[in-house]
């Protein structure tokens, strides 16, 4: 019960961030950063509980009418994300608070931050799907938020709006996937997905639950064709993109696929669509990265890159792939969030981001300098980082002499050689060479600034010398969760001469020459590029602009604003609605029986046929308002003669009224009657009117020929007395059991009152008045 708890302390933490700023101005980051560190002290000592492939669920209920509970999953996967989430997420509001030192902002950044953390954490751990469903769509709802936190800049608000379109599109289609998923295996949890015998592989709609699912991790992750959102995602505040590359939402989509891969993996289609998906995002990312001069944008399309390879090594299913898949997700998130940090002190000591500004810095910054070369080698995969634990087991895992394991492993050593060169091109050329004079002097900045990315480095150092605890606490139980079974992972720092070592060597050796030529090779990729011209960016704007060219359209269509095509429309939906409803799914015939009438209700009804050809063939609209209270006198005698003198009387009054106010409201206008409608319009709207009386009459005969259920009023007569305390069956409805329809009604009655005594009381000004006023002004 403690670990559902622990997912309101985020949420507690974003509600006093603005109320603390108020106070603690200059130690107010540091205060809040207790919150997320006790977290992660919390699940980390949960960790050493769930060893091998152990895991537990623990929920309340929540929607109990709909089988939603409020439910947690402990197991080596959702931990690990957890103690990520949070620990990393310490280090970034710690930076965050030396970041945007002396910003008024900063609390509303910091409250945003910790919603974005209680929805990333609460994601990971949700074990009920409408439960992680709701916390998916949290973190969409939340990056929007950071990414356009500089809303007074056109690029961030384009940036969020485009995130949170394509994430919520996703999110849609995750919806989707889970309702089919509940509906067709009776499952509504991941535990209980992971309990049947044979996953979700034998469901008759496996394909159209797989591509749903799909539709949501691949959005959310940014794989290709939706890679184009996170690059521009980088138009939030560093402390934002530090977090959101390295431990949140981007990885959401990885951690459902891995959360899946047991009860949806081990088909065809999964081994096809992912690896083939992940490697091409893995190539496209390292490509378009290798273009940029933004050190933040280099960084970021090395995070889609990575995302691809994960992708593609959860697709490819063997142990020893799951194994790199976990070993790759974890350095990644060490790594990057520190070469982000890196990349933020860089900028606020040297106001600078683009490498063509910045070099020799590391005469002024040489503690940056050494975090960011130490980043840097773990991104290379060089010993003894735990980057090259991950790049040794997923050679291991990839390695096959099929064709298909041949291309993806060449795939991965291409993407890898890549990452290494721009790795080094963001912790190695901007502190290189002749120092440049930069727009600001770059020096070290407050510790901070530096602490958090030197913990993150360390951190990737200390994994790979310390492998066997680090493999027992963390690695073996995340790989297990994640294939469904106990997955031994053992790879240690010190190279072994074999056939992942010399790949590994050719990796190196490929990431060096592109990192020599890498001037050239980004004026090719560039030229390349702009000749081919159209990308998914642009795609997106065309989108929606189409989008947004289409809903006018529409709108205009059917908002003209002319008020005789709003009522033809509507009444030509009324008259479809009701006869063909009558004619294919009505229980008695689409013609009723008429009824026997005795010879007086048959001169009422003729009374009220020839009150509305009165109204009709009226010459001004005072005789057809007169007119029009026939219909409802001849309905309140009905009420009469049928024994309800009490709603007869209530017709009358209504009736009596309506003439009433309507003549009064129409004596504000001109009377003549002024209809311009041609022969055939009239045909038209007459043909129209027969049809919905023809219609809406059927109807009511229908109704009155069907079984009467008599539950209701018998309802009604027996509570009425006893619980209502009256006789009149009828006043005890209207008054007691739909009370607040009544008071409804009341509402309705007196606002229409009010609006035409204002009607009434508008005064028009007279032209003696008018003559008067132009008199005296001259």
């Amino acid at each position: 019960m403690i670990a559902l708890a622990a997912l309101a302390v985020p949420f507690l933490a974003a509600i006093l961030a603005p109320l603390l700023g108020r106070f603690l101005s200059r130690w107010l980051a540091i205060v809040l950063a207790l919150f997320p560190l006790l977290l992660f002290l919390f699940w980390l000592r949960l960790l050493p509980h769930f060893f091998g492939d152990r895991s537990e669920a623990i929920a309340v209920p929540w929607i109990p009418s709909f089988g939603a509970e409020f439910s947690v999953l402990l197991d080596g996967l959702s931990l690990t994300f957890a103690i990520l989430v949070s620990g990393i997420g310490t280090l970034i509001v710690l930076f965050a608070g030396a970041y945007l030192k002396g910003d008024a902002r900063l609390p509303r950044f910091l409250c945003y931050l910790f919603l974005f953390m209680g929805a990333m954490q609460g994601l990971v751990l949700a074990d009920d799907l409408i439960m992680l469903f709701v916390f998916w769509e949290l973190t969409s709802i939340s990056s929007f938020l950071l990414i356009g936190f500089e809303r007074e800049r056109m690029s961030s608000r384009r940036a969020a709006i485009q995130a949170l379109v394509v994430t919520g599109m996703g999110g849609l289609s995750l919806l989707a996937g889970f309702l089919l998923i509940r509906y067709a295996s009776g499952a509504s949890s991941m535990s209980e997905i992971m309990a049947l015998e044979n996953g979700l592989r034998d469901l008759p709609v496996y394909l159209a639950c797989f591509i749903l699912v799909l539709g949501g991790a691949f959005t959310k992750s940014a794989q290709f064709p939706f890679h184009f959102w996170l690059p521009n995602a980088m138009e939030a505040p560093t402390p934002v993109s530090a977090y959101l590359h390295s431990a949140t939402m981007v990885k959401a989509g990885v951690y459902l696929l891995m959360r899946l891969q047991p009860a949806m993996g081990d088909t065809v289609v999964w081994e096809t669509v992912l690896p083939v998906f992940g490697a091409v995002t893995l190539l496209t990312g390292t490509i378009l990265g290798l273009r940029q001069t933004d050190l933040k944008l280099v960084l970021a399309y090395t995070t889609v890159a990575s995302l691809g390879l994960l992708v593609m090594l959860t697709g490819f299913g063997t142990e020893g792939a799951i194994a790199g898949a976990v070993l790759y997700l974890i350095a990644h998130s060490l790594f990057k969030g520190g070469l982000f940090m890196v990349a933020g002190g860089i900028d606020h000591e040297a106001g600078s981001r683009d490498l063509r500004q910045l070099s020799g810095l590391r005469h002024g910054m040489p503690l940056t300098f050494a975090i960011a070369l130490l980043c840097a080698l773990s991104m290379g995969g060089l010993p003894p980082f735990v980057g090259f634990l991950a790049k040794e087991e997923m050679y291991y895992g990839l390695l096959g002499d099929d064709p298909w394991s041949i291309v993806l492993l060449a795939a991965a050593i291409v993407g890898n050689g890549l990452m290494l060169a721009l790795g080094f091109i963001v912790g190695l050329r901007p502190f290189l060479g002749k120092e440049m004079k930069a727009p600001k002097h770059a020096h070290e900045g407050p510790p901070d600034l530096w602490v958090g990315p030197a913990i993150l480095a360390l951190c990737g150092i200390g994994a790979g010398l310390f492998y066997h605890v680090f493999h027992e606490t963390i690695s073996i139980p995340m790989a297990s969760a994640v294939a469904g079974e106990v997955v031994p992972v053992e790879i240690g720092p010190i190279p072994h001469l074999s056939t992942a070592f010399y790949l590994t060597v050719l990796t190196i050796a490929l990431g060096v020459g592109i990192y020599l030529l890498q001037d050239r090779l980004r004026a090719g990729v560039d030229r390349a590029l702009v000749a081919f011209g159209w990308g998914p960016d642009r795609g997106f704007d065309q989108v929606i602009a189409g989008l947004t060219t289409a809903a006018h359209r529409i709108t205009y269509f059917f908002q003209s604003g002319r008020l005789d095509l709003y009522m033809t429309t509507v009444f030509c939906a009324l008259a479809f609605t009701i006869l063909f409803s009558l004619s294919f799914f009505s229980e008695v015939p689409a013609l009723p029986e008429w009824p026997d009438l005795a010879i007086h209700e048959w001169t009422i009804l003729l009374i009220i046929v020839v009150g509305m050809g009165t109204v009709i063939m009226a010459h001004n609209r005072l005789t057809a308002i007169v007119s029009l209270g026939i219909q409802g006198f001849g309905v309140a005698v009905l009420f009469m003669l049928e024994g309800a003198p009490d709603l007869s009387f209530t017709q009358f009054m209504v009736e009596t009224l309506s003439v009433v106010i309507l003549a009064l409201v129409m004596t504000r206008i001109p009377l003549a009657k002024t209809d311009h409608r041609s022969d055939p319009e009239k045909l038209i709207d007459g043909g129209i009117a027969g049809l919905c009386g023809i219609g809406i009459g059927a109807l009511l005969l229908a109704v009155t020929q069907t079984p009467f259920d008599s539950r209701l009023s018998e309802f009604y007569e027996q509570y009425s007395r006893t619980i209502a305390h009256g006789r009149n069956i009828v006043n005890v409805i209207i008054v007691d059991f739909r009370g607040l329809d009544t008071l409804g009604e009341i509402a309705v009655v007196m606002i229409a009152g009010l609006a035409v005594l204002g009607l009434i009381r508008i005064r028009r000004p007279r032209i003696e008045d008018i003559a008067t006023e132009t008199g005296d002004r001259s």
